[in-house]
């Protein structure tokens, strides 16, 4: 079994609107979809969502749970945890967790394509750059099973810049 490298994609705009076949929440340890893109995502995939988050709650940070994708076309939603509680500022090396944990479980679920957003730049506190370039990294080391594209999207064109300025440093390849 060979491990792929996985192809990285930037998109400016909704998480609910791209091509994939599973989603990441940047979650909670409580599986409370609040706001941010937690809340835009509860809104449109239903309470529901939220409910089967929260009875597998706790969820450490650094481990990721699977849902179902509720109202959404998504095949799934991972539940990626940036901080333990709603709302609180977090070191970056929590955004290079949860990307980890949403790489992997999305992997061992055998789902081919997968959307992150900005993870933890939003009340986490961690700034873009950072978070681009945690995340990139993660993504570049991973070597996948069945995933082969990360789409890496966002409302927040500063965080869309982000990415595309630390993919082009580092070089597409």
């Amino acid at each position: 079994m060979d491990a792929e490298r996985v192809q990285i994609r930037v998109v400016q705009g909704s998480i609910l609107e791209v091509d994939a076949q599973v989603i990441v929440n940047a979650a909670n340890s409580r599986g409370v979809m609040g706001g941010g893109v937690a809340g835009v995502i509860r809104r449109a995939a239903g309470a529901e969502v939220e409910q089967e988050a929260c009875r597998q709650a706790p969820i450490p940070v650094g481990r990721a749970v699977l849902t179902s994708g509720g109202k959404t076309r998504f095949r799934g939603i991972i539940h990626a945890p940036t901080m333990p509680e709603p709302a609180m500022r977090i070191p970056p090396e929590n955004v290079a967790q949860a990307t980890r944990a949403s790489l992997k479980l999305a992997d061992e679920h055998g789902f081919g394509s997968l959307a992150l957003p900005g993870m933890g730049t939003g009340v986490g506190g961690v700034a873009h750059t950072e978070a681009a370039r945690l995340m990139v990294d993660e993504i570049k080391a991973y070597s996948a099973r069945t995933l082969h594209t990360v789409i890496l999207v966002d409302v927040d064109p500063a965080m869309v810049q982000a990415w595309e300025q630390y993919l082009s440093e580092k070089g597409k390849g």
